[in-house]
């Protein structure tokens, strides 16, 4: 989950128990990342979390952290004042309106504001806020219009690493189809700049999560033809999630097919922009394994899988490092790694081999030529029956889902 978002969620937790909102009975509506955060930021604050509710009958009876995944009728099991439900999702407005149609009359709590433009209010407050979101909005896209003037937008909603990746690998075929000469890439963050960068070079803008937001937002409600949002979540330009119920579909098939409208066997565009690290002489060559346990958007992998994975490699001889982005910690026994997006494919190669939680890292090293086996937490993605080794499978990879 983005870090703006995580601060937004440490401040109103913090706020609920500033105001003696927290009450005997905490339910968390929808299992996600999201949710799996706030409950372990609840859980060092000394709060016990009833259940997670969640509309997909797969999850029921699953837990995280003993927490147990439920029905949503089961918040009605106690009296509504001793309940009260947190929401962190960006299915709010129809969460609230579920709950409220079994009958649940407790207090709802908005935890992370995703859609500011998705309030539904006539109260001054709201229609003043509303204006003033929309007049910032409108302001970044007129912006960006004056700075590449008669460009094609790309607008790209998420820092989603592997979301990234994936759609520049058949964003060239876009702009060829569509005869486009002149285009910028709008991303969140560095970070998401440097992926775009893998694949040459780019006339790129970078923003907050907040600035993109309404950057969309102004863009649809203007109606601009200069922009795409190549994006697969969102009903940007396809409800492609929805056949998703129906059929089991790749994330790159997704993209490919969905997103892009290419036929199926399609090449992606390979990147061409990797440096070497600078400081690979210090690794043992074909004797050490880069772990990579730590992503935004994924539930993690239990500890006892790393130690065993890492006390395996110790046993044969390896050098273990595990690979850090901002304060991350190096796990058990193993060396700290801190490199470049552009450099990570060097290192891997040079290591020999590669293990990590599956994320958008494990797409940025689809090619490179080394052992790798990506971990997947056995969760549901979505609200769909696929599980998420189904949806991000990785061909010519080991797969092993925990």
């Amino acid at each position: 989950m983005n870090e703006e978002y995580i601060q937004e969620m440490e401040y109103n937790i913090n706020q609920l128990i500033k105001n003696n909102l927290m009450t005997k009975y905490i339910y968390i509506f929808g299992h996600c990342n999201a949710s799996e955060i706030m409950i372990d930021n609840l859980q060092l604050k000394g709060y016990d979390i009833t259940a997670i509710l969640d509309n997909n009958e797969n999850k029921h009876n699953l837990k995280y952290k003993n927490v147990p995944i439920l029905n949503p009728k089961e918040i009605l099991k106690y009296e509504p004042e001793n309940t009260i439900l947190l929401i962190a999702s960006r299915a709010y407005e129809a969460m609230c309106k579920q709950i409220k149609m079994l009958g649940y009359a407790g207090k709802i709590e908005k935890i992370i504001n995703y859609n500011t433009y998705s309030e539904y209010s006539l109260e001054e407050d709201t229609i003043n806020r509303m204006n003033k979101r929309v007049q910032n909005g409108i302001e970044i896209l007129n912006n960006l219009n004056v700075k590449y003037n008669n460009y094609h937008k790309i607008l790209c909603p998420f820092a989603a690493l592997g979301d990234i990746f994936i759609m520049m690998s058949y964003l060239p075929y876009h702009i060829k189809a569509n005869n486009i000469k002149d285009y910028v890439i709008c991303v969140i963050g560095n970070v998401c700049s440097d992926v775009v960068s893998l694949f040459g070079n780019h006339n790129v803008q970078i923003y907050s999560q907040k600035d993109m937001e309404v950057l969309i937002q102004a863009a649809l409600y203007t109606q601009d033809k200069s922009v795409f949002i190549p994006h697969q979540d969102r009903p940007y330009i396809i409800k492609l999630h929805n056949a998703l119920y129906q059929t089991k579909i790749t994330l790159e098939q997704i993209y490919c097919c969905g997103v892009f409208n290419l036929p199926k066997k399609t090449p992606p565009i390979k990147p061409t922009n990797f440096k070497q690290y600078p400081k690979l002489h210090e690794i043992p060559k074909g004797k050490s394994v880069i772990l990579s346990p730590y992503a935004k958007s994924v539930t993690l992998i239990d500890d006892f899988v790393w130690k065993n994975i890492i006390n395996k490699y110790l046993s044969k001889g390896y050098t273990c490092y595990t690979n850090l982005a901002n304060n991350e910690q190096p796990l058990y026994n193993t060396k700290p790694l801190h490199c470049k997006i552009s450099e990570i494919q060097s290192v891997v190669e040079h290591a020999g081999t590669f293990i990590g939680i599956r994320s958008g890292l494990c797409d940025i090293l689809k090619y490179a030529k080394a052992e790798k086996t990506a971990l997947y937490p056995n969760y549901f993605y979505s609200d769909t029956k696929w599980k998420a080794i189904d949806i991000y499978y990785l061909k010519g990879w080991g797969n092993i889902q925990h």
